[in-house]
This record gives structure tokens, C-alpha cells and sequence, in this order.
């Protein structure tokens, strides 16, 4: 059992085993908020903060019976209390007797006031908050501007929330993957799943494989100079090929979105998403790239 699955299954045990869906999101989250480091990071959503990875998490503890599976609540099976054996943690006691008489609309309201940013795409913030005026602009206050323009980053030791919070903060609006096969071992990245992410942050997905370098290329990459080498003949031979993903791209800056290319290596250097940037730089030429 991973760690943060332990972390999920003694809080949730702390709280008496049983905790509706939307209680023990926001719990699970002011949980986060006071340890570290944290188990899960979170992304603003429909009813603001959430984690993916955790009802990711949440499927694969069901699979192992560990979890129930119930659609609309958290339930602790016998053999998920007999897994975390007879000690609970001080810190997940001392959480869960300050925190379990919080519930539904106060829960969520609590989290609302004291964490701003993760209201910001909540679709019942006026609801839950009731007129608290002050509040309400403070969630406003926390939205990202956003302006058209380019960037560019890369998901190597990221989680899928903590790439999707980068994004977010930096105003982007369209999400541009590059990859020429978009699939990962890591949960998240994997084409589907990244794309279901964005469209719940309110991301526009678009993949462009044209754009990307077969695997066999990228084989043997041990120095810089090797990079380099293979980017010298990427823009030689393949990006001048890719002249309409290209103009795609350029075309939606042009529309207004904030445009972020995508791959996995974090360095831009080590990553030919920087070819195809400078490509967009030279054919728009007021557009700088900035390397989230």
C-alpha cells in the first residue's frame, strides 16, 4: 500500500469509516493543507478543492477490497481497519476530533474562506456562502488573469494536480500536447486521462502527434550535445513538414487562447517542445514562449 493510500485510509477511519463524497474531499484537503508533506495536492473544481489521484486511489482500494464500493460515500471495510492495524497516527487523531462535527455546506464553506483559490471554478460558492460578500471576492480576487501568449511545460515530477494548478495559475486555456504517443506509466499523462483532467479545470485539450519525435530517436540520449543533435535535425527535416500544426497553433494565440505546448522532460532544453516554440516565435514574432 502506498503511502498516501495509508494516509486516506486512517483518515478516513479517524472520521468513523463512513464520510459522504463531497465531506470527505474537503476533509481529505484540510488534511493535506496541515501535513507534510502533503499526501494529495488538489486542483479548484466544480465544488472546489479536489484530487484525482485520490479517487484514483479510491478504485484501486476498492479493488483490493480495502474500500467499499459505494457510489456516493467513503466506506471503510474490515479488512481496510485490519490493514492499518491498531495504531492511529497523533496527527490524524488530532485532525479528525477537531474537524468531524464540520459537515456539508459549512465544511465547504470553511474551505471556501480559508483557501480561496480552490473556489474559483466552484459552481455552488454563492450557495454555500450565502451572500458573504467578502468572501466572495476574495475567491474572485484569487482568479488567474488570463492573456493570450505562449508557453510550454513539461509533466516529469509532477502529480496531474500540481501540473494542472501550474497551468491554471499562468492563465493558460488551451493545452497542447506534442507528444507523438501520448501514453505514460504515470497516472494523469496518459492522453485520456490528462485530457479529462484539463476539460474539468476548464482546459481545452488538442493533441498534435505530427508534432512529435518517434521514440526511436530519443534512444541513447545521454548529454546534451545529444539533445541538441537531435533537435538540430528535428528542425531540419521534420518541423518544416509541420507547417499547418504549426499555423494551428498560431492561429489559436491568435483567437485568444493562452496556449501551452506540452511533453514530458522538464527542462525545455531537453524537451523539442522548445523547436516547435521558437517555430511559433518566428512565424507570429511579437510571441515570446515562457517556460512554466
Amino acid at each position: 500500500m502506498l503511502n498516501r493510500q495509508r494516509h486516506l485510509l486512517s483518515l478516513l477511519h479517524a472520521l468513523g469509516g463512513r464520510v459522504g463524497n463531497l465531506d470527505f474531499q474537503k476533509l481529505l484537503f484540510l488534511y493535506c493543507q496541515e501535513e507534510a508533506p502533503a499526501p494529495y495536492e488538489f486542483v479548484p473544481y466544480k465544488f472546489g478543492a479536489f484530487s484525482f489521484t485520490s479517487y484514483a486511489d479510491r478504485h484501486k482500494l476498492v479493488e483490493r477490497r480495502l474500500l467499499a464500493d459505494e457510489e456516493n460515500v467513503w466506506v471503510l471495510t474490515d479488512l481496510g481497519r485490519r490493514s492499518l492495524g491498531t495504531r492511529t497516527s497523533a496527527a490524524v487523531a488530532t485532525f479528525a476530533a477537531a474537524h468531524r462535527r464540520l459537515k456539508g455546506d459549512a465544511l465547504v464553506a470553511d474551505t471556501y474562506r480559508r483557501f480561496p483559490y480552490y473556489a474559483t471554478r466552484s459552481e455552488i460558492a454563492r450557495k454555500v456562502l450565502k451572500g458573504d460578500a467578502n468572501a466572495l471576492q476574495r475567491i474572485a480576487d484569487a482568479r488567474p488573469s488570463r492573456i493570450a501568449g505562449l508557453s510550454t511545460i513539461g509533466y516529469e515530477g509532477l502529480s496531474l494536480e500540481g501540473y494542472l494548478n501550474r497551468l491554471l495559475q499562468a492563465g493558460v486555456t488551451l493545452l497542447c500536447d506534442v507528444r507523438r504517443n501520448p501514453l505514460s506509466r504515470k497516472y494523469g499523462f496518459s492522453k485520456r486521462t490528462l485530457a479529462r483532467g484539463c476539460e474539468g479545470v476548464g482546459i481545452r485539450y488538442e493533441h498534435l502527434p505530427e508534432l512529435g519525435i518517434d521514440s526511436v530517436e530519443r534512444q541513447d540520449l545521454k548529454t546534451q550535445a545529444d539533445y541538441d543533435a537531435l533537435f538540430d535535425r528535428y528542425e531540419r527535416d521534420m518541423l518544416p513538414r509541420q507547417r499547418p500544426a504549426v499555423a494551428a497553433i498560431v492561429t489559436w494565440i491568435q483567437s485568444g487562447e493562452s496556449v501551452a505546448l506540452t511533453c514530458y522532460e522538464h527542462l525545455p532544453v531537453q524537451c523539442h517542445r522548445h523547436c516547435v516554440a521558437e517555430a511559433v516565435e518566428k512565424a507570429m514574432q511579437t510571441v515570446a514562449a515562457q517556460h512554466l
